[in-house]
């Protein structure tokens, strides 16, 4: 009797990219050999700032643009091989989307699902993103909020096994932020994949539970939130800036200094000042104003905060995600 088969190694996967590339000419590298996995049902995180790669990898893997190099597998398919099968398979929102003006509400949601074999009913979607109210309006008259979350509803009516979210949030107000984090966190509960990209770090540590950090073009640290703070941060970071002396400028640190002080773990110099990695503040900070006060000089702000995704970025790159 013939042995079982083996299920494939790949077979958990919602997306599997190895050795991708994409260049610009004439000298333009936008994907430099990243590889990634992302697992059926998890909400994906991919995080860093503009110009990182993030929204030209998430175009490949949508089949948008063509790759350089490398290899792409989505949902165990490949563009340009299973590109009808494909786009009944997925969702997705672009960081701009643009619709009909004088549509409504319910009239663009059921437009998008004649595109679709299946899907869901048209108002089940509009409810789910929360647009029940605005279901007869036309698509001018919405708020910037209200149009992402049709953009949204437009992606899920035709019942996507994966949903691709290219910074789904940028420029919303909080309100709006908070109500498009509702509808992921359903998505999540529903057992949906869901790839979002975002340089908005709360966002990625509330939603996700996976982030790749990119950075000109690969991947510099993948885990879950709370695995690559406890890697690569410690738990608590102070930040200070120093105060101009007595003429009025701004007097010089030595960052050894900073390193010899007790519970100190790491040091970064940020923009206008400084951050200390530490796992005992209670320590580093008496310390720091100490070693301050000797030199004759003074902190012009100090804050501490529990150390997040901004922070490992900061220690991986020596940038802020926004600088």
């Amino acid at each position: 009797m013939a042995a079982p088969a083996m299920p494939s190694p790949t077979a958990d996967l919602a997306i599997r990219c190895r050795g991708l590339v994409k260049r610009y000419p004439p000298a333009v590298t936008a994907v430099d050999g990243l590889d990634l996995e992302v697992r059926r049902g998890e909400c994906f995180g991919l995080l860093g700032p503009n110009g990182a790669g993030k929204t030209t990898t998430v175009e490949i893997l949508e089949g948008l643009l063509q790759p350089t190099a490398g290899e792409v597998e989505v949902l165990g398919m490949r563009w340009g091989r299973d590109d009808a099968a494909l786009r009944e398979a997925i969702g997705l929102t672009l960081q701009e989307t643009h619709l009909y003006e004088r549509l409504t509400v319910r009239e663009l949601v059921q437009l998008f699902r004649s595109f679709y074999a299946r899907g869901r009913d048209p108002e089940e979607v509009i409810r789910l993103v929360s647009l029940e109210e605005k279901a007869g309006a036309w698509y001018d008259r919405l708020s910037g909020g209200q149009k992402q979350r049709l953009a949204v509803a437009t992606a899920l009516v035709g019942e996507p096994e994966l949903l691709f979210l290219d910074e789904p949030t940028t420029g919303l107000d909080p309100q709006s932020r908070r109500q498009l984090w509702d509808v992921v966190t359903d998505l999540k509960a529903a057992g949906k994949t869901v790839l979002l990209t975002t340089h908005y770090m709360d966002e990625a540590e509330r939603l996700c539970d996976r982030v790749a950090i990119i950075d000109r073009g690969k991947v510099i640290a993948l885990g879950t939130p709370r695995e690559l703070v406890a890697a690569h941060v410690g738990q608590e970071i102070v930040e200070f800036q120093l105060a101009p002396d007595a003429g009025g400028r701004m007097a010089a640190l030595e960052e050894a200094t900073l390193r010899a002080l007790p519970a100190v773990q790491a040091v970064h110099a940020v923009a206008g000042g400084w951050q200390l990695v530490t796992d005992q503040v209670h320590l580093a900070i008496p310390a720091l104003l100490a070693a301050l006060q000797a030199r004759g000089r003074s902190a012009g702000a100090l804050s501490t905060h529990r150390a997040t995704l901004e922070d490992v970025f900061v220690t991986l790159t020596g940038r802020r995600l926004r600088d």
